[in-house]
C-alpha cells in the first residue's frame, strides 16, 4: 500500500521539465526529456524494489546532464612511481598538437595521387630498427596478423612455458586458435630445450614462436632456448621463427635499471620477425610494431586483416613524433624515457622543493622505489624518493586527491600517502602543489 502511494507522487515529465533551472534550458529538449525519463525510471525501481525514491527527479537530472558535458576521458598526474601505468594509458605522451582539418593520410602530395598510411612511419621505423616494419593497432592485433599469415592451417611450435596471459584475459593459446593456428607444446613449464623444438616439427609446421615473458619472470632449475639457438634450427628446417617481444625496448636502460631484450639484438640474432608494444617502452600510443624480414612483413601488409587493423590518423601521428623523437635521440621528448632516465637524487630534489612550497603540509621525503609497470620488467624496480604525507586518514586523503581537479592518483603505504615525483610531469608540478595546498589543512 505505501509503495502505491510512493509511486503516485513520482512527478510527470512535464511537472519536472517546468521545475528546472532555467540554466538548463540550454540543453537540447529532448535530451532533457530523455533524462527525466530516466531518473523518473530509476526512482521508481528503487520503491518497487523497497527503498525511498531518493534524490529528486531535478536533482538526478541535473547530475545527469553534467556528467554527460564533462569529459570522460581526462588528464590524470600519476604521482604512484608506475612508469607504464595501465589503468592511466601506460607510456605518457609528449607535447603533440593534433592535425585538424584534413590531413595527407593516405595521399601523396608529391605526386598527386592516393598513397598509403603507414608510409608515415615505415620510414622512421625502419630507420630505428634497421629492418622493415609496419604497424597495427596493437600488439594482441600484430601477434593475430602474424599468425594468420604465417601459420593459418598449420602448427606453432611454443615452448610450454611462454603461454602467457598477459592484462584483460589476453592468453596466447587463445588468440593463436582465432588465426587459424593450431598449438604445438614443448618442453615443461620450466624448462624447455632446443631438441623439443628440434622433435616437434613435422610435416604441418609453419612457424617457431618464442614469447618473452614480459610481465612475469622465473627462477631456480629453468631452461629456456637461446634465440640464435632457435633461429638457426629455423634455418635448418626453413622455417621462420617469429619472437613477440612485448615490452618493445628500443633504447638501452640497463645503466638506469632496466634490464629488458632489445628489438635491434632479436632482429640481430636472426629472427625473422619480431612484434611489440608501442605504449610501453618505445614510449608511444597504443599500438603494435612487426618488425623483420622485408619479404613476410610485405605479406602481413597485405593480409585483409591488416586493413582491418590498422592505426587511425591520431595514433598515426602520436607514433610518428615518438619515433622521429627516438631516431633523433631526443630523449626528453620522450616521457616515458625521461622519467626512467631521472636519478633518484634529482627526484629528491624535486620532491624536497615541493614540500617546502606547500606550507601545512604534514610530510616528509623518504627513500623508496619505482616500477617500470605495464606488464614489463617484472621485479626489477628503480631507486626513488617519496613524499609521505602523514594525515589522519589516509585512505580519505587518497579519495580527495583522485577528486581534485586535475585528479591525483597516489598509493598508501603504512597509513601515509605515498607521492612519487619520477612520474609526475615538471609542467605538472605546479598544479599538483595548488591540489595539495587546498587539501593540506583539512589533513
Amino acid at each position: 500500500m505505501i509503495e502505491s502511494e510512493n509511486l503516485r507522487e513520482l512527478p510527470g515529465v512535464n511537472e519536472v521539465l517546468e521545475r528546472l533551472s532555467p540554466a538548463l534550458r540550454r540543453y537540447p529538449h529532448t535530451l532533457l526529456v530523455a533524462e527525466i525519463r530516466r531518473a523518473l525510471e530509476e526512482m521508481r525501481a528503487a520503491i518497487l524494489a523497497g527503498h525511498s525514491g531518493g534524490a529528486a527527479a531535478e536533482t538526478r537530472v541535473e547530475e545527469a546532464l553534467a556528467n554527460i558535458e564533462r569529459p570522460s576521458l581526462r588528464r590524470v598526474i600519476n604521482a604512484t612511481g608506475v612508469v607504464l601505468h595501465t589503468n592511466l594509458g601506460r607510456a605518457p605522451l609528449g607535447a603533440m598538437t593534433a592535425a585538424g582539418g584534413y590531413s595527407n593520410l593516405e595521399y601523396d602530395l608529391a605526386a598527386g595521387r592516393r598513397g598509403k598510411r603507414d608510409t608515415h612511419t615505415s620510414l622512421l621505423l625502419e630507420r630505428l630498427l634497421d629492418a622493415p616494419a609496419i604497424a597495427v593497432n596493437n600488439n594482441a592485433a600484430a601477434m593475430f596478423l602474424a599468425l594468420n599469415e604465417l601459420a593459418a592451417g598449420g602448427e606453432v611450435v611454443v615452448s610450454r612455458g611462454e603461454l602467457i596471459e598477459i592484462g584483460d584475459g589476453f592468453r596466447i593459446p587463445e588468440i593463436m586458435a582465432r588465426s587459424g593456428a593450431t598449438l604445438c607444446e614443448v618442453g615443461t613449464t620450466n624448462r624447455t630445450h632446443i631438441d623439443d623444438y628440434r622433435d616437434a616439427i613435422g610435416e604441418k609446421t609453419r612457424l617457431l614462436l618464442r614469447v618473452h615473458p614480459s610481465n612475469f619472470s622465473m627462477s631456480g632449475f629453468t631452461a629456456r632456448v637461446e634465440l640464435r639457438a632457435l633461429t638457426a634450427l629455423g634455418r635448418e628446417r626453413g622455417i621462420p621463427v617469429y619472437e613477440d617481444l612485448g615490452s618493445g625496448c628500443v633504447v638501452d636502460l640497463r645503466a638506469f635499471g632496466v634490464d629488458e631484450p632489445l628489438v635491434s639484438d632479436s632482429l640481430k640474432a636472426g629472427a625473422d620477425l619480431v612484434s611489440f608494444s608501442g605504449d610501453k617502452l618505445l614510449g608511444g600510443p597504443q599500438a603494435g610494431i612487426l618488425a623483420g624480414r622485408s619479404e613476410i612483413v610485405t605479406r602481413l601488409r597485405r593480409n585483409p586483416l591488416f586493413r582491418a587493423l590498422r592505426l587511425d590518423k591520431l595514433i598515426c601521428q602520436a607514433l610518428e613524433n615518438t619515433l622521429r623523437s627516438l631516431v633523433l635521440e631526443r630523449w626528453d621528448e620522450v616521457p616515458a624515457l625521461t622519467m626512467i632516465r631521472q636519478s633518484a637524487a634529482a627526484v629528491r630534489a624535486r620532491a624536497e622543493a615541493l614540500v617546502e612550497r606547500v606550507p601545512g603540509l604534514r610530510a616528509e621525503v623518504v627513500k623508496g622505489s619505482s616500477v617500470i609497470g605495464g606488464g614489463a620488467t617484472p621485479e626489477q624496480s628503480i631507486p626513488t624518493w617519496l613524499i609521505a604525507i602523514q594525515c589522519s586518514d589516509a585512505v580519505e586523503a587518497e579519495r580527495q586527491l583522485r577528486a581534485a581537479t586535475p585528479a591525483v592518483v597516489a598509493r598508501i603505504e603504512g597509513g601515509r600517502v605515498l607521492l612519487d615525483l619520477r612520474t609526475v610531469l615538471k609542467e605538472e608540478q605546479d598544479d599538483l602543489a595548488r591540489v595539495l595546498a587546498g587539501y593540506a589543512r583539512s589533513w
